[in-house]
């Protein structure tokens, strides 16, 4: 690893920072600017009540005093206690929705990219054949049709009508239908990426120099064609798979899933501060992260490419 590249990536880890401190000034303001507070939805809580609680969670200090505080912590990695699960910190909740949301996440991203991979080289080395078109129409399909509805479609045939899987995603067979689901979309997206992409590296003019020299078409497909053409994959596969880690709040809610993306949800509506940002700065790091992955990643398929 060259000197640029150090300081490409010393740049870039810069620069996540500086991205994750304004992800969570924002949030941290807008939260607090919203009318109400988080007690609120207290059954018949009187005024001092409601003060002590207050007191109790520090919400009762200048916001530019609760600001500074909340920072200082977040560098310790403590997002502070819940303010509705009452004895749970935040850091805890999360951990164990995580564990969830990454065997979603991680098995949906590896069967995305797999599948659209393939689908994709098959289309592109089959232009203008039936099996291109036919992948193209369902890819279309998916790609067309939002989460919520594919994940209703499923519930309704899977469990409802065949009584084949669970809805609840509480067990391993309860979480075929959330991973199916959260798969469809990025791997009819990377299946069209890599399907123009390959035809794009197919018609170079080293490409055709290969064919002229004899080189097999195995070889050239998969020791040029196909390297060449995950480029726009790889840009394309770390924020997606930040994004499903992180689970997606709708398919979540959807199949009962005890992952992240539903405990995001509860503590919107229960204005559980210290939750909505614990989680927010979560998804934010995920995702800087993988951009940045991703990044260094255009290096080890093409050597070409300069980072700067």
């Amino acid at each position: 690893m060259n000197s640029k590249t150090l300081l490409y990536i010393l740049k870039r880890i810069l620069l996540a920072i500086l991205t994750i401190w304004i992800v969570i000034t924002i949030t941290f303001f807008v939260m607090h600017a919203i009318p109400g507070g988080p007690f609120l939805s207290e059954k018949a809580i009187t005024p001092s009540a409601q003060a002590a609680l207050e007191a109790k969670y520090g919400l009762d200090k200048p916001l530019a005093q609760q600001y500074f505080t909340y920072l200082k912590d977040v560098l310790r990695f403590d997002f502070g206690p819940s303010l509705k699960m009452r004895g749970q910190m935040v850091t805890d909740i999360i951990i164990d929705g995580l564990k969830t949301s990454a065997v979603l996440g991680l098995v949906g991203a590896v069967l995305a990219g797999v599948f659209g991979i393939v689908l994709g080289s098959v289309a592109a080395l089959r232009r203008n054949k039936l099996v291109d078109k036919i992948i193209m129409v369902v890819t279309t399909a998916f790609v067309s049709m939002p989460s919520f509805i594919m994940g209703s479609l499923l519930l309704v045939l899977f469990t409802v009508t065949w009584m084949i899987l669970p809805a609840n995603g509480t067990t391993w067979q309860g979480l075929i239908l959330p991973i199916i689901t959260l798969s469809l979309y990025p791997m009819a997206y990377i299946t069209r990426l890599t399907r123009s992409s390959m035809l794009d590296v197919l018609g170079q003019d080293y490409i055709r120099t290969a064919k002229a020299k004899g080189v097999s078409p195995v070889k050239i497909i998969f020791g040029h064609a196909l390297k060449n053409s995950l480029i726009p994959v790889i840009t394309y596969f770390g924020p997606m798979l930040a994004y499903i880690v992180t689970g997606s709040l709708v398919v979540e809610k959807i199949f009962a899933v005890p992952g992240i993306g539903r405990a995001f949800i509860n503590s919107i509506t229960n204005r559980d501060y210290p939750m909505v940002m614990g989680t927010t700065i979560v998804l934010a790091v995920l995702i800087v992260v993988m951009n940045l992955v991703s990044d260094i990643l255009y290096k080890v398929v093409d050597p070409r490419i300069n980072l700067e």
